[in-house]
């Protein structure tokens, strides 16, 4: 199989802040793998979850560049074969994410179904997907939730936490939001921005403002703090930063009520069906999340959303250039077309 990839750059309407910094703009990476007259998309998203983590778009450019010769020789029907030549490797995440995500539209499209029914799954069931307003001033945060119901009629907001000025400064912004948005349902997500005694008080205070759950309350490295939480917060917790795949989970089940998937740490779609399996079976409930990914992600995943409870994929409805188009808002939920495989086409460019 011919594989290829090149590096495009996306830029957000309104910066994203969270408690670890601001997001203006993100360089992704388009894959592209080709058998015989089929041509299979995935994407690469650069994250992190300290900064010093991060690998740039042009380090994943590289890396990709040096698996080529050895990946040529497979085919993409081959999927176990090439899934534990990444593992061996140790190739980054968001690569393989974008390499599995390809070859998946490459089956689609070999086979003629979408992903959604290739899977057998009822794309009637999912939910509506939320959208995100990032730390801000109570006017602001305000401003930020009139934006987007310009966009998307917002059933559901997902509320950024953690502001470094304190928890008072997180209330002040929530009450601002929840009085512009009366009838939406509210979701928080701190990324890791309090500490234990502060999201124990954070979670008695956001039970009675009728949140539905909290996510990340703790940094990472603090996941044995999670159960002493749980045990005193009147909502359910969930974890992002501190689950990657369906190895984590195992080790977390006890301790919260629900995982954030989003294919850019699982390493693919089918590592993100495994945890999801996992999940279940540990009783918890799913969310899937995103980074500053594009349609082309964000539709890979919409593929799945019939499996999970809560979506968060609202990051390429930010984007001023997002090159592609797929998965369409339909009465506030985000919907994968009949096209075969993922149904990503590529937007032509006005200039």
């Amino acid at each position: 199989m011919e594989l290829t990839a090149q590096t495009f750059t996306v830029h957000k309407k309104f910066p994203l802040q969270i408690s670890r910094g601001t997001i203006t703009k993100n360089t992704n990476i388009w894959v592209k793998i080709r058998e015989g007259d089929i041509e299979g998309w995935g994407e690469a998203s650069p994250f992190s979850i300290a900064k010093s983590e991060k690998k740039t778009s042009e380090q994943l450019l590289e890396e990709f560049r040096q698996i080529i010769p050895n990946l040529q020789h497979y085919n993409p029907l081959e999927r176990e074969k090439i899934t534990s030549y990444l593992i061996q490797e140790q190739v980054s995440s968001s690569l393989c994410a974008a390499i599995d995500m390809a070859l998946y539209d490459w089956l689609g499209k070999k086979v003629s179904l979408p992903l959604w029914q290739l899977w057998g799954l009822d794309r009637d069931s999912i939910v509506p997907i939320s959208v995100t307003v990032g730390i801000n001033s109570p006017e602001g945060a305000i401003a930020r939730v009139q934006n987007w119901q310009r966009v998307i009629e917002a059933q559901v907001i997902k509320v950024k936490l953690g502001n470094p000025q304190g928890i008072e400064a997180d209330r002040a912004m929530l009450l601002a939001i929840k009085q512009e948005a009366p009838k939406a349902k509210l979701m928080v997500d701190a990324n890791g921005g309090w500490s234990l005694e502060d999201a124990i008080i954070m979670s008695k205070w956001l039970a009675q403002q009728e949140v539905e759950y909290i996510e990340q309350p703790l940094p990472v490295g603090a996941e044995d703090q999670l159960a002493i939480l749980s045990n005193h917060s009147p909502l359910p917790i969930f974890v992002d930063e501190s689950c990657f795949t369906s190895k984590d989970i195992v080790k977390l089940a006890n301790s919260v009520a629900g995982i954030n998937l989003k294919i850019m740490k699982a390493g693919g779609l089918t590592e993100v069906r495994r945890s999801i399996e996992v999940a279940r079976t540990c009783g918890l409930k799913i969310m899937f999340g995103c980074y500053s990914d594009s349609s082309l992600a964000n539709t890979a995943m919409a593929h799945l959303a019939p499996l999970a409870d809560y979506l968060d994929l609202d990051s390429h409805l930010n984007l001023i250039d997002d090159p592609f188009c797929g998965a369409t808002l339909q009465e506030g939920r985000l919907l994968p077309n009949n096209q075969p495989g993922l149904g990503v086409e590529y937007r032509v460019s006005d200039s």
